[in-house]
């Protein structure tokens, strides 16, 4: 255990608990940006959109002695469920199950509408899990709002930041479930290079020091930055603090994308978030921050939360309410049964074997790409998520280090056909440039599968290389 400067005490996993000095509790002054900073962050539909004039009503329902005749919601005496429950695995001892039942109020929470946000007792759940986590607490002038799963935030926080036609910064390779996003609005998509140690800084600062005189500079940075998806690469700190510099400089945002916070598992103690290292800048207020339960809890289930600058939380709420209400609520009552029952420490050791768990996943997979693809690729080991990217040598007399080739072909084509299923690079990179990467999972496979593909995969690179 170490203390931080801003006192708070941060484990060796990463994480950090409030901590007292001399008995009394430790104050930290924390400034934010201003709610009018945001304005011209804010896309033209965004600052169009109006509250609901029904759900912009729903916290007045709370007051004492209110009789409400305000929202169509149904009487839950006509709801067919009584009670709800599920086994579950101990976090302490997986070969034990704990049973977890919802039903009386609870249960009537999740079977009704919510508000907009959440349930709040699972907001202040996800609250205290970023000052954990993160070492943020409420008052600092963010807020959180659940969604359905961060994919959906992702969605309304593009919408709500912006215009049609604007360059937008994503790194690349990126995440190929936000291309889509972007090109819809016609953005231009200005692709920063990254490489195992994250976004390269020095090309981003060449970017934006070098921008057309005249032209609009980006407001938005999109990057995922552990156990990268595509890249499996996790940004260095160093690679953070400038990237956060630079957003100072330059006045954007961090579009901050998290799912694989919690499947960190470097030799190295886990580098801070972008989320928890803006309490180092003169103010907070840059990073809008998506974490998602997918990877931790259940994929299907679609629980994600963002957080960040109050008023940009609003305006994606305000998304919500016009396009579909809320995340579901039984869901969310499901999700805060369990994390009640858990409490903090018990999540977190839930995480920490969840994290095991992948890093076997990722031994396995490296084991086989040694076994099998040695001298034939070229790849750096991931600390984090659940895939690897890979160069294929396509030909014996490709320059080791230089991106030659095209993968797609043949993982597309020839080596589905020879009983492989992979991603070719091209599909991670906006510009559809051609690459000789290659994405692959290693989250589902056994042991024997991994190594049946990869010797699969060989046969057919070899055959590509006129080798066989």
């Amino acid at each position: 255990m170490a203390t931080h400067s801003d006192g708070i005490l941060v484990s060796a996993s990463g994480f950090s608990t409030p901590v007292q000095a001399n008995g009394h509790a430790v104050e930290r002054v924390v400034k934010h940006l201003p709610a009018d900073f945001y304005t011209e962050f804010l896309s033209d539909t965004a600052r169009e959109r109006k509250p609901s004039p029904i759900r912009g009503l729903f916290p007045l329902e709370n007051k004492p002695g209110v009789i409400s005749l305000l929202a169509g919601k149904p009487h839950d005496a006509m709801f067919p469920f009584k009670s709800l429950s599920f086994n579950i695995a101990s976090p302490m001892d997986p070969a034990q199950e704990q049973s977890i039942s919802l039903s009386g109020k609870d249960l009537a929470a999740g079977l009704q509408y919510a508000p907009t946000g959440g349930l709040p007792r699972l907001l202040k759940w996800f609250i205290g899990l970023q000052a954990f986590s993160h070492g943020r607490k409420s008052g600092e002038g963010w807020s959180l709002s659940i969604g359905s799963g961060s994919q959906d935030l992702i969605y309304k926080a593009v919408n709500t930041l912006v215009n049609p036609g604007d360059a937008v910064l994503v790194e690349s390779p990126v995440y190929a479930g936000v291309i889509p996003m972007f090109k819809t609005l016609h953005c231009e998509q200005i692709e920063v290079e990254t490489d195992a140690n994250g976004v390269c800084s020095h090309l981003l600062r060449n970017i934006l020091e070098n921008w057309p005189v005249g032209k609009p500079k980006p407001k938005v940075l999109y990057t995922v930055p552990y156990g990268c998806n595509p890249t499996g690469m996790t940004a260095t700190l160093e690679r953070r603090k400038e990237v956060l510099q630079l957003a100072r400089e330059h006045n954007f945002l961090i579009l901050e994308d998290d799912p694989y916070f919690y499947l960190y598992f470097g030799k190295a103690a886990r580098p801070p978030s972008y989320f928890q290292l803006e309490l180092d800048e003169p103010e907070v207020g840059r990073v809008i921050r998506f974490d998602s339960f997918s990877k931790i809890l259940s994929a299907g289930m679609r629980m994600g939360f963002a957080s960040g600058p109050k008023p940009i939380i609003d305006a994606i709420d305000l998304h919500t309410g016009t396009a579909n209400l809320q995340s579901s609520s039984l869901i969310q009552a499901i999700t805060l049964a369990l994390v009640e029952e858990w409490g903090y420490n018990n999540f977190f050791a839930h995480t920490q074997a969840v994290a095991d768990f992948y890093r076997e996943k990722r031994d396995v997979f490296e084991s086989a790409l040694n076994a099998h693809l040695s001298g034939l690729a070229e790849w750096s080991t991931p600390e984090a998520g659940m895939f690897f990217w890979f160069k294929l040598l396509l030909s014996p007399h490709q320059t080791p280090g230089v991106d030659d080739g095209d993968s797609e072909d043949l993982i597309r084509t020839k080596a589905y056909e020879g009983g492989v299923l992979a991603l070719p690079g091209t599909v991670f990179l906006p510009s559809g440039r051609k690459t000789a990467f290659v994405r692959a999972s290693f989250s589902l496979c056994t042991e024997e599968q991994v190594n049946e593909a990869l010797k699969r995969l060989r046969a057919v690179l070899l055959k590509e290389r006129g080798q066989i």
